[in-house]
């Protein structure tokens, strides 16, 4: 028995090993030096890492029994349509100076008054630090990466997998383009080799310019992190886009919190919101706004046409897969909220005319009622 123990433990610590070694390079690097110092400095940072104004509040048992009341259907039963993107179709510029591209989950292409900003790009197999294991995406990338068009910026919102697609990013490293960050991120960057001079980072309510587009690092509800050992230890942010004809609100993770409508008040009406709607649970609703909080934040920002991302691509929470848009879609009727629902790969103009066409399956889903999501600390 001993023996047999020993045996266990010994193999036990050699997996954990060959899991360390296996997801080195996609944990990332910690902050040190200038970069830490700055961070430390932030009106966010507090007794070693990050804070939410708000703090996120966490239902853990609820978190445990929600994985056995999950849903037959968290991912489809096969592929899901999409449109496949030629990579000639960009070289024509949107008409009005406006146009969103989705390409699932929370990876975006917006076009905005001269200038192309890529959001969270994840072209990998994996939401993973692995190859082998971890929420596989539903349908291939809509077009190859390194057919996509000249990016003037890449806007990443935080460092969590789904958004922080280390592989993605080493394929990107050499681009001529600049990446837009939370305070801290830029060492995960730099570690992959992005160069320094092509990071920018951000606190919240800071900005930068790209030719005559504003960026603004935004507030955002949520947390951080790689592994076990650095949570919160870098910032996460959504992002407000300003150009001189049109205005743009992408919300990265976040629960509901009382400054959206600071953001909508100082940097709104936006033309566009792009607002995660998906991998929401009771037990969490502070980690993830859910689709009826996102209707009620896009009211708080000022937008005008809203399109729920963060879903359609990963299984990572317990709902059906088509229930975060069928939701939406319920609250926008009832707010009179103007919402577009594309597949991934296509483009629309939020002046019209949107796709709302029904490209998903009917499958069964929770409403509001049934499942609802309520963030702390709101009226």
């Amino acid at each position: 028995m001993r023996r047999a123990a020993l045996a266990l433990g010994a193999a036990f610590a050699l997996l954990i090993v060959v899991v360390v070694i296996d997801g080195w390079t996609a944990f990332g690097h910690r902050a040190e030096g200038q970069r830490l110092a700055r961070m430390m400095r932030s009106p966010q940072w507090r007794d070693g890492g990050f804070v939410n104004p708000q703090p996120l509040r966490n239902d853990w048992l609820g978190s445990l029994t929600g994985l056995f009341e999950a849903s037959d259907h968290v991912s489809p039963d096969g592929p899901i349509p999409t449109t496949r993107i030629a990579p000639s179709y960009f070289r024509t510029a949107p008409r009005d100076g406006l146009r969103v591209t989705w390409f699932g989950h929370s990876s975006m292409l917006i076009e905005i008054d001269g200038e192309r900003v890529l959001t969270d790009p994840v072209w990998s197999e994996r939401s993973s630090p692995f190859d082998w294991i971890g929420p596989r995406r539903w349908a291939p990338p809509a077009i190859a990466l390194d057919a996509l068009p000249h990016i003037d910026a890449v806007v990443i919102s935080h460092d969590h997998y789904d958004h922080l697609d280390h592989r993605t990013i080493i394929a990107m490293k050499d681009w001529d383009t600049k990446f837009i960050v939370p305070l801290g991120v830029g060492a995960h960057l730099e570690y992959w080799g992005v160069p320094q001079h092509d990071i920018i980072e951000l606190d919240w309510w800071e900005r930068t310019q790209l030719g005559e587009l504003e960026i603004v690092c935004t507030p955002a509800r949520h947390a951080s992190g790689r592994h076990v050992f650095d949570k919160d230890a870098k910032l996460w942010a959504s992002y407000s886009l300003i150009g001189p004809e049109h205005r743009a609100f992408f919300s990265g993770d976040t629960g509901l919190f009382p400054a959206m409508r600071d953001i909508g008040e100082r940097l709104g009406p936006f033309d566009v919101t792009m607002i995660e709607t998906g991998q929401y649970h009771r037990a969490w609703p502070d980690w993830h706004i859910g689709p009826e909080q996102a209707v009620r934040a896009h009211g708080m920002l000022r937008g005008r046409t809203m399109l729920p991302v963060h879903w359609g691509l990963f299984g990572l929470a317990y709902h059906g897969w088509t229930e975060p848009v069928e939701r939406s879609m319920v609250a926008a009727r009832q707010a009179d909220a103007t919402i577009t629902t594309p597949k991934i790969g296509q483009s629309f103009a939020p002046a019209g005319p949107l796709p709302d066409a029904r490209w998903w399956p009917q499958v069964p889903w929770q409403t509001a009622a049934q499942h609802p999501i309520r963030s702390s600390q709101m009226d």
